[in-house]
């Protein structure tokens, strides 16, 4: 698999991170421990080809997160092509989803955001989602819907964290929206290495399994002063 992180930006907007992990630390608390789940949805239309392996290694790295927390489920779900859109089963096998991840060959196509929050959204109905991972980097369709879909995601307490790539305006408008009107929160991709982007992912995984406790020990251990994030009255 190359190497192809050495393509993201070096430079990180310690505001972004930071305002992202407040809002992360925000939302309301849920039982530490047991069993998280978390939809990891990406776009994998042809754009966001030259970075699909660092997704991978993210992947990999909220598993790693996890692991002495409690159980994680994870279903990877991606589009591309012409209506092309896959949804795995709910597993915590991390060899597993990796596998599928690098079996994946990016593909021109239009942006479908919008059924990846209905599928949430069914999914949601079926068993409790603690999270959405959405990963993009363009935006195609009316926002209208979107913002009804995601919405209605906060109304059913799944929040959505949106890592927007690269600095596409129109993209950058619509993935604001989804992550506040879900409650979750929303960071350019580009703005910062592989390293926090992968740090930025763990912590959403290690809140979906553990709770807030469970992301303020993670905060400690990164040891970046930027992750440290202030318990709320009663957390």
């Amino acid at each position: 698999m190359n190497d192809k992180r050495d393509k993201l930006p070096t430079e990180s907007s310690d505001a972004e991170v930071a305002a992202f992990l407040a809002k992360v630390a925000a939302i309301p608390p849920k039982a530490a421990g047991g069993t998280g789940r978390l939809i990891f949805a990406l776009d994998a239309t042809v754009s966001r080809e030259p970075t699909w392996d660092t997704a991978c290694d993210i992947q990999a790295e909220m598993f790693a997160e996890t692991a002495s927390l409690g159980r994680l489920l994870v279903q990877l779900v991606y589009y591309r092509g012409f209506r092309e859109f896959h949804a795995s089963p709910f597993a915590d096998d991390a060899t597993a989803l990796l596998g599928r991840m690098t079996g994946v060959r990016c593909r021109g196509g239009r942006t479908q955001i919008g059924r990846v929050l209905r599928h949430a959204l069914t999914e949601s109905a079926k068993q409790k989602v603690d999270a959405l991972v959405f990963v993009g980097d363009a935006c195609e369709e009316a926002i209208d819907p979107l913002c009804h879909g995601a919405g209605d995601l906060g109304l059913r307490g799944v929040p959505a964290f949106v890592f927007h790539e690269g600095q596409d305006p129109v993209a950058g408008r619509a993935f604001k929206e989804i992550a506040k009107l879900s409650g979750g929160a929303y960071c350019r991709f580009d703005s910062a290495s592989a390293r926090v982007l992968r740090e930025l992912l763990s912590a959403v995984a290690v809140y979906a399994v553990g709770g807030r406790r469970a992301l303020e020990d993670y905060h400690r251990r990164a040891g970046r002063t930027v992750l440290q994030i202030a318990a709320r009255p009663g957390a």
